[in-house]
């Protein structure tokens, strides 16, 4: 067994990967580059090595620094994580020549299935499922849109060397084929130095499934069940579970040997996975795959009981599997949220910037460690309150995790999860998971990779979620008020006839019973009662009899309530106030119909247009990089250019101006 490894990532997956060498007593080499100078993993490693600017292709990406970094500190092996060159055949390579070893495949089957075009190939000789698709690269957008017309619209445009959601677009015209080519081309070379892209058929109502697999150098192969990862924004997964709520077990059987097939026909020697989508008859076809460990490793994880990066540095050690493949398994059923730095209700835009508050709920599962009988909460994180969110890499904050016997206990123990989960500074996708959870189609099982597109066409925001007891939220808010105007009676040293009275209002009265408020509305009562301090954003108590976690934030004069994606913002007055609030004048917004502005913060990387140029509306004007995804911002209306205000290569603020109309 190795005694030290360097990890050659960050954030998240790289504090994941130090859980598990601290348990089997391996020292970790941690590496950074200056905008992670402070981050969690550098602090939790036991060595650290500075890699270079912010940047990751100054950082990161960079092969010979990453081999001198194992050289200086003595680390005999490097784990890649997911990202940056886990998949890169050459690193791999490279890294075997050093006599290091590479905790992942041989650099053979990375070549072999990280190239989606040559695995395709490999997986027809295999006897899998494949797609109906061209599969050599394409020289151009024209010959692009050639090949769309011939395969049938609608297609997916995809980088040879993708991932992740980057370098991959579905087209159902000859105009988003020409588009989606030349952005595909763009993000592959920007991300992953490989600008082939290739086309292939998109099935209809696909569901996305992937087979983990996990093979060694003796010989032995085997799968440890599948992953549903069909809640897609953009083709970008939000929410994974374990098992499929879809599949039977004569499909996942069948799916589970031909992923394993596949993994021995090119001697795959890790933890991999093998996507396929598979149609509503069943009908199952390989997509790609994965050579490395997946972000949703988690869930499989809690279902076998088994560490997947333990395995992988068993297996890079020399050590055969010690189970086979009736000897795994499937117990409870597991759900993970990918909690990322995005706004839902501006169009899930990066937000990016400090994390000034940062409480994730109680939890009771931990990475690396034995799954509970009863299950759990688990949060894996690269984040601390007080840190950054920095511009330059992935948007993800943290990846939530539960566990339950059934399907139904894991949605149930999820919602009341993100209830709690409070994340303050920038913005989250929180709302948003939580409204995921509580919609019906999505409890049901009844959904597919179309479903986010078709239950949000216009977007998210707080009024599409209509809460089932708005009587609830409003309860909370009024409670809210009265207790801190409890609270404000208390203080001394308060001006005479300035001090704070608590009056009985229509609405509240408070019943002393310990710490129970009634609330009458609509000449209704109900019961409520707080369990936290009033201080504390993430509330827990009960409401007529049942347990509540809810999000509750003074803001301004009035209270923020957030629950089950739903939010309300409520103000409360006494009767005389309610009146003179009417009478208050509106405060029209500014008109922002002659100014271009920055939707997010983030590097300009390309302004299409100049002063003086007649512009139609849909034509694009501007391209911004953050995250790793370029941002292409198009016109809404016809406008004239009057000036351009930034330049390509500029940071860019959010809301920061670019262009102005005349």
């Amino acid at each position: 067994m190795f005694k030290k490894i360097l990890i050659a990532n960050r954030g998240e997956i790289a504090c994941r990967v130090i859980k598990t060498a601290r348990r089997l007593g391996i020292k970790t080499v941690a590496v950074y580059s200056e905008a992670d100078r402070d981050a969690r993993h550098v602090e939790l490693a036991d060595e650290a090595v500075l890699l270079g600017p912010a940047p990751s292709r100054e950082s990161y990406l960079v092969a010979d620094k990453l081999i001198a970094a194992c050289k200086q500190t003595g680390a005999e092996a490097i784990h890649p994580g997911y990202g940056f060159l886990s998949e890169n055949a050459a690193f791999a390579k490279r890294v075997e020549e050093e006599g290091i070893v590479f905790i992942g495949p041989k650099h053979h089957s990375i070549a072999a299935m990280g190239d989606k075009i040559a695995s395709k190939e490999l997986a027809a000789k295999a006897k899998v499922n494949t797609i109906p698709g061209y599969n050599n690269p394409i020289e151009s957008a024209e010959q692009a849109v050639g090949i769309a017309k011939n395969i049938g619209y609608p297609v997916m445009i995809k980088a040879s060397a993708g991932g992740g959601g980057k370098g991959l677009r579905v087209a159902w015209n000859d105009k988003e084929a020409l588009e989606g080519f030349t952005s595909c081309r763009n993000e592959a070379r920007n991300s992953f130095g490989d600008d082939r892209v290739f086309i292939e058929k998109f099935v209809e109502e696909p569901r996305h499934i992937e087979i983990q697999v996990l093979g060694d150098s003796h010989g032995n192969c085997v799968y440890l069940w599948e992953r549903e990862c069909s809640i897609q924004r953009r083709h970008q997964k939000v929410i994974e579970e374990a098992p499929s709520p879809f599949l039977d077990e004569k499909t996942r059987k069948a799916m589970g040997e031909q992923a394993v097939a596949l993994a021995r026909a090119v001697d795959y020697q890790s933890a991999g996975t093998v996507e396929f989508v598979v149609g509503k008859d069943k009908g199952f076809y390989f997509l790609e795959m994965n050579t490395r460990l997946q972000v949703e490793h988690p869930v499989t994880e809690c279902i076998t009981g088994l560490d997947l990066v333990e395995q992988m540095i068993r297996v890079a050690a020399g050590e055969k599997l010690a189970f086979r493949q009736q000897d795994i398994a499937r117990n409870g059923w597991a759900i993970e949220c990918r909690i990322n730095a995005e706004d839902p209700f501006r169009n899930f835009l990066p937000s990016t910037g400090r994390l000034v508050k940062y409480r994730p709920p109680n939890q009771s599962m931990e990475a690396s460690q034995p799954v509970p009988p009863e299950g759990g909460v688990r949060v894996d994180t690269g984040v601390y309150e007080g840190g950054e969110i920095p511009m330059f890499y992935d948007s993800m904050i943290a990846k939530l995790i539960v566990h339950g016997k059934d399907r139904n206990e894991a949605i149930g123990r999820m919602r009341e999860a993100l209830n709690g989960f409070v994340i303050r500074g920038i913005s989250s996708n929180i709302p948003f998971q939580a409204a995921l959870l509580a919609h019906p189609r999505f409890v049901a099982g009844d959904f597919n990779t179309g479903f986010i597109a078709e239950q949000y066409p216009k977007g998210f925001s707080s009024s599409a979620v209509p809460h089932d007891q708005p009587g609830f939220l409003l309860s909370l808010a009024a409670v809210s008020h009265r207790r801190s105007r409890e609270r404000a009676a208390t203080l001394t040293g308060q001006r005479r006839h300035r001090e704070v009275r608590i009056r009985e209002d229509f609405v509240i009265v408070l019943t002393e019973i310990g710490s129970m408020f009634h609330v009458t509305l609509a000449g209704k009562t109900h019961e409520v009662a707080f369990e936290d301090n009033l201080r504390d954003i993430a509330v827990h108590g009960h409401f007529d009899g049942e347990a509540f976690c809810a999000q509750i934030e003074r803001v301004g004069l009035g209270y923020r309530i957030s629950h089950n994606g739903s939010s309300l913002f409520a103000r409360v007055y006494n009767p005389r106030a309610a009146e003179l609030e009417a009478l208050m004048p509106f405060k029209a917004p500014p008109d922002l119909s002659k100014v271009l502005i920055s939707p997010m913060p983030g590097l300009l990387v390309d302004v299409a247009v100049q002063p003086g140029q007649t512009v139609r509306a849909g034509e694009r004007l501007a391209a911004i990089e953050a995250m790793k995804m370029e941002n292409i911002l198009f016109a809404t209306q016809d406008c004239v250019v009057s000036e351009v205000l930034a330049k390509k290569g500029d940071s860019l603020a959010v809301d920061q101006v670019i262009i102005r109309f005349q």
